[in-house]
């Protein structure tokens, strides 16, 4: 049953960080679609945005200029009470897409609201990663860790992936129904985000005294 039932719609963005332009097929974006899915049974309405079809320039400011779209994209998570970064295993690590979102996350450490908080505090986040090669808990934990750090809170058990056997060719994506652990865990993942994003907008963290 949804968990918010007064006042607007938690709000949740899925930036998807595959390598592929829009144009192709991702096992991310299915991945993320199906977090999205979960997410909504709990009252979140949410979009999902593919970094590959923005021109997010390399640095670590809020606004790097000359045709940056990382201010609409912060616009989009600003306006968000869920963040969910989905990416790939390239080589046992997130996508270099995922690591340029971090980067650019990195500039909210100087972001303060008018309370003298950070911007992102009271924002929930979570992971969900897909590959047919091992690294899901190593991604997932480098990820979380890193968003925690610039003011993200973490829920219990808030990673989803899917995994297949090494060195084939099968992806996410091929799968013609979702396998039941994956089913799972996406469904704990949506419950328990959804919970904390709710009691953060209702019990906001302290300011500095």
């Amino acid at each position: 049953m949804p968990e918010n039932n007064s006042g607007p719609a938690l709000r949740a963005l899925a930036l998807n960080c595959t390598l592929k332009a829009h144009s192709e097929s991702s096992s991310t974006e299915k991945l993320l679609g199906e977090v999205l899915d979960a997410l909504r049974e709990h009252g979140v309405e949410g979009e999902q945005v593919r970094v590959a079809d923005m021109d997010t320039r390399p640095g670590v400011e809020t606004d790097m200029g000359d045709g940056d779209h990382w201010p609409a994209i912060r616009m989009k998570l600003l306006a968000s009470d869920i963040l969910v970064m989905g990416t790939p295993v390239w080589m046992g690590h997130p996508s270099s897409i995922a690591q340029r979102v971090l980067e650019r996350l990195d500039a909210e450490l100087a972001e303060t609201d008018e309370h003298g908080r950070p911007e992102l505090f009271d924002k929930v986040a979570a992971v969900a990663v897909v590959g047919n090669a091992d690294g899901a808990h190593k991604i997932t934990a480098d990820l979380l860790q890193a968003l925690n750090d610039v003011g993200f809170s973490v829920p219990a058990q808030a990673g989803t992936y899917w995994v297949g056997e090494a060195m084939q060719t099968v992806d996410n994506k091929d799968l013609d129904t979702i396998p039941e652990p994956v089913a799972g865990a996406t469904a704990m993942l949506a419950r328990n985000t959804a919970h904390l994003a709710q009691l953060l907008r209702a019990h906001a963290y302290p300011a500095e005294s």
